[in-house]
């Protein structure tokens, strides 16, 4: 038992900091091809696909330290373990991100925003815009965009596993 929690603990630094990192490379991609304040659908594919590979890949790997053998509560425990890692590095880039790299990211997510909100509704008045911008400015600090950024994934991450656990799921035979 104790050498299945050192293998959950090894494949989830391992394979979370790969997902974290890649996460990171994504959003630098973004950012450098002025795609950050829009977030166009390849973005979230690309991101999706990210984290269903590594979670996936992160399955086999424990799956087959595991002498073959993967459970599905073993499966949410290793996919959430990634997830975590994942999260966590995810969170620390885009703290700095908003508060050091690119400061003025809120405003330029907020004017996008009402931007928007003309374009879907034209026939929303200025007060009704200025109330959703403020209901969402309120979402939009450091700390509740970093704490989301960490409660995402590891929704995600818990779907995914669940999924693939189903999927890949071998039990040990009972003797």
């Amino acid at each position: 038992m104790e050498n299945q929690k050192d293998a959950i603990k090894k494949i989830a630094f391992n394979y979370g900091i790969i997902w974290g990192l890649l996460s990171i490379a994504l959003s630098v991609i973004a950012y450098v091809t002025d795609n950050h304040i829009e977030r166009p659908m390849w973005l979230t594919i690309a991101g999706l696909a990210i984290m269903a590979g590594i979670i996936v890949y992160g399955l086999k790997a424990f799956k087959s330290e595991n002498e073959g053998y993967l459970s599905v509560s073993e499966s949410l425990k290793v996919g959430l373990a990634i997830s975590l890692i994942a999260a966590i590095i995810g969170a620390i880039y885009n703290y700095i991100f908003i508060t050091v790299i690119e400061p003025e990211y809120v405003i330029q997510m907020l004017d996008f925003s009402s931007e928007q909100m003309v374009i879907q509704n034209p026939d929303m008045t200025q007060e009704q815009i200025d109330m959703a911008i403020g209901i969402t400015e309120k979402m939009m600090t450091p700390t509740i965009m970093t704490a989301m950024g960490i409660i995402i994934p590891l929704f995600l991450g818990f779907i995914t596993s669940l999924i693939a656990g189903l999927i890949m799921k071998v039990n040990r035979p009972e003797h």
